[in-house]
């Protein structure tokens, strides 16, 4: 069994590397591989170099980061929920993020405080990760006091609803421009990511990681019941937070500076399951992570290849997956 799944890590591994490399060099503009080895090397005139390190390069590396938040957050939810069909915004981070842009890009104009210097200084990242952050800090306040992790899920899920409301007054009541801007925003892109962002993305995520790992052992705990996981002595409630923080990090952060890409939270940690078939979150947790970006890597490629924005590809990759896996795998989460 140990072989096994060093073989598929190392396969998953290479397959990632490979859709790495592939990212960088697919784009509107036909540049040879050596010459995107030379921009790296940056041995290649300012063009090539601007093209491949401070476009493409950025692009793939945000790929990789999102795909490895999303489905890590992904994870950590349905074990959390003990939900196959709990993903990375269960909670409301895509509903906070939306409305945060909503009150940004349609609330402001309507009362005339987009000249703000203040709201200017937010921007639509900004504005994004504020509401992606209330909304799961205030669900963190509430697991204080309620104990019954089913209860929280039904008050993230109401949120989502009462925020999602506000967000279509604000839609029907605003101008043609303010509305495009917001629903382009909603359609997810990789591309607006700068190289000064993604230093401070990169970071942010790697500390998600870490929360994640840290929530290894309690997890794979839970996986046996509550009742057991409070009679081994773990913490539910401490647990919880490091969860719901990880996943404000994970992908809080990846919306806020991407919008809501979804299905792959929600896809990969099935696929990892069943391509390693273990329930094991020493083995999921980096299984997923490989397997996230790939996807995303994928999706980037596609979306770049089709003209087509990242959400309507990784949605196309990722319903048919749950469909197929929901079907075949009833006992997944057992």
């Amino acid at each position: 069994m140990a072989r096994r799944t060093t073989i598929l890590f190392c396969l998953m591994s290479a397959i990632a590397l490979t859709l790495f490399v592939c990212d960088i060099v697919v784009g509107s503009v036909n540049i040879p591989f050596s010459d995107v080895v030379s921009a790296i090397s940056g041995s290649a005139d300012a063009t090539t170099r601007a093209i491949v390190v401070d476009i493409r390069l950025t692009k793939a590396l945000m790929a990789l980061f999102a795909g490895i938040a999303l489905s890590l957050s992904g994870l950590q939810m349905q074990t959390l929920f003990r939900n196959p069909l709990a993903g990375p915004y269960v909670l409301g981070v895509s509903s906070g993020a939306s409305f945060g842009v909503a009150l940004f890009l349609l609330g402001a104009p309507l009362l005339g405080l987009s000249s703000s210097p203040i709201v200017s200084a937010i921007g639509t990242t900004g504005a994004a990760w504020i509401g992606a952050a209330a909304v799961l800090m205030m669900i963190i306040v509430l697991s204080k006091r309620i104990k019954d992790i089913m209860v929280i899920l039904i008050l993230g899920m109401m949120l989502s609803s009462a925020l999602g409301a506000v967000v279509e007054i604000l839609q029907f009541l605003s101008n043609e421009a303010a509305l495009k801007s917001f629903v382009v925003w909603t359609m997810g892109s990789l591309g607006e990511v700068t190289h000064s962002e993604l230093m401070f993305i990169v970071p942010v995520i790697i500390l998600g990681i870490i929360l994640a790992v840290v929530t290894i052992k309690p997890l794979n705990i839970l996986l046996l019941g509550e009742s057991y996981a409070q009679t081994s002595g773990i913490n539910l409630t401490k647990v919880r937070r490091q969860v719901f923080l990880s996943t404000t990090l994970l992908a809080g952060t990846v919306t806020a500076f991407c919008g809501p890409i979804g299905f792959v939270g929600l896809a990969v940690p099935h696929l990892a399951r069943m391509i390693f078939r273990t329930a094991d979150h020493r083995v999921l947790l980096p299984a997923s992570a490989i397997i996230g970006s790939a996807m995303m890597l994928v999706g980037d490629i596609l979306s770049k290849l089709m003209l087509l924005p990242i959400n309507t590809i990784t949605a196309l990759m990722g319903i048919p997956v749950v469909v197929y896996i929901v079907f075949r795998n009833r006992n997944l989460m057992q």
